[in-house]
Parts: C-alpha cells; sequence; structure tokens
C-alpha cells in the first residue's frame, strides 16, 4: 500500500490526517473512513473502499495507490467528483492517473 505525496482529503478530516493514516497503516481502528484509490479494474477511474476492508489481514495491499481520505461515503463521493474535475479542467481529459503521475512529476 502506498501513499500519494499530494493526498487529496475530505474537509471533515483535514486535521486528522496524519492521525488516520497511521491507524490504516496498523490496523487500528476507523470509523466510517473510505480511501480513494486508483481502481484495481481498468474500465474504473477510481475505487472508493472502506478503510475497514482495506485493513483486513487477507486484503491484497500490493499495489494500491491511496490518493485521497474522506470522512463517509457522501464525502468520499465528492472528493472523487473533485478530483476528476480537477483533472478535466487540467487536462482536458479523465485519464486520473496520468495526471497525478505528471502532477508527482513537476512536484519533485
Amino acid at each position: 500500500m502506498e501513499w500519494y505525496r499530494n493526498l487529496y482529503v475530505g474537509d471533515s478530516i483535514a486535521n486528522k490526517v496524519n492521525q488516520i493514516k497511521w491507524k490504516i497503516n496498523h490496523n487500528a481502528g476507523t470509523i466510517s473512513v473510505y480511501v480513494i484509490a486508483f481502481a484495481s479494474n481498468p474500465d474504473n477511474l477510481l475505487d472508493i473502499i472502506p478503510a475497514w476492508e482495506v485493513m483486513q489481514k487477507h486484503y491484497p495491499k500490493r499495489g494500491i495507490k491511496i490518493i485521497g481520505l474522506a470522512k463517509g461515503y457522501e464525502e468520499a463521493l465528492e472528493l472523487v467528483r473533485r478530483i476528476i474535475d480537477e483533472t478535466y479542467q487540467k487536462t482536458g481529459d479523465v485519464d486520473v492517473w496520468s495526471y497525478l503521475k505528471e502532477e508527482r512529476r513537476k512536484a519533485t
């Protein structure tokens, strides 16, 4: 499991990001937290996964790139909308993976 450097975060948990990341990394409970990750299915743009699911012992963590955190499903949907909207505004396309890869390259 890998965390995107410029993590997108919902407004309701903006001041608790490090604490939530620590809990997810250490399998400590998180309530109503969702992670937004690059899609596991190439036909999709992004996955919205409950944090408790990612913390399951047998959940396949290898290859997961988390790009966002949100409190509650509604906020997760809004965050996904924001990510896709930003991608479209900057590139004219909805290829989130390529956009974030390019943004990361610019940041280094």
